[in-house]
């Protein structure tokens, strides 16, 4: 709720719902998870959530990303995966959710996963839009927010948008909130880059990308659009 850019994003009103709930919709459309759980350390989230009929777990305020507060959740719910969609991601795909988890349901071997989709020439000249570079085995070598692979000829590989969600097991995440942060991560500001710095490996799969993320008022308002368009 204490947004710096945007004070109460996750309870703004889109199309008669708040936020949040868009997200939680999504994540029960992927049909993937046995349990769906909004976690939050706000009251007024975990109230609006009880109010759509959403479960809500209560954290501490004073986590500095998401993925330490989805391992608190995980100290007290436990699960063999835990995935971790944005709470401003209201247009998030239920295909993409079910893309980043599948690697780790069919493959008992792979710790972490993520997803990408295409970017666009302005996307990739965004910083504010994480790009990633992956392997011939689909694992994610590097995340930044310049274009990646530079372009020294004419551009062969198209370059791979960073969708932010995340499927951990419970040690991996867990392990991630005892580390400090990493020399990449802080020159970046890119948790993931955490991850890969202590060896954990991220298979990134290929999502249906999400339109827009929320961090204004003048985005929410560009996704009331995109909502009223799909009705």
């Amino acid at each position: 709720m204490a947004s710096t850019r945007f004070p109460g994003k996750p309870l703004v009103d889109l199309m008669g719902k708040p936020m949040v709930q868009w997200v939680v919709e999504a994540a029960r459309r992927a049909e993937i998870a046995e349990r769906v759980v909004v976690a939050t350390p706000d009251r007024e989230i975990a109230d609006a959530c009880s109010a759509f009929g959403a479960e809500a777990v209560m954290t501490r305020l004073d986590h500095p990303t998401g993925t330490d507060r989805i391992a608190e959740v995980s100290e007290r719910l436990e699960a063999d995966v835990y995935v971790n969609v944005q709470g401003d991601e209201p247009l998030i795909r239920p295909e993409s959710i079910r893309a980043c988890a599948q690697p780790l349901v069919a493959d008992s071997s792979i710790p972490m996963g993520s997803v990408y989709s295409d970017c666009s020439e302005e996307e990739a000249e965004n910083p504010a839009v994480v790009k990633v570079v992956t392997d011939l085995a689909g694992f994610a070598l590097y995340f930044s927010r310049h274009a990646i692979p530079y372009p020294r000829a004419v551009r062969s590989t198209p370059v791979k948008k960073h969708v932010g969600i995340y499927a951990y097991r419970r040690e991996v995440v867990q392990a991630f909130s005892r580390w400090p942060q990493s020399p990449l991560e802080m020159a970046e500001s890119l948790e993931q880059l955490r991850f890969m710095e202590n060896g954990v490996r991220i298979r990134m799969s290929e999502g249906a990308g999400s339109e827009l993320a929320v961090d204004t008022p003048e985005q929410a308002e560009e996704v009331r659009r995109v909502l009223n368009a799909r009705r």
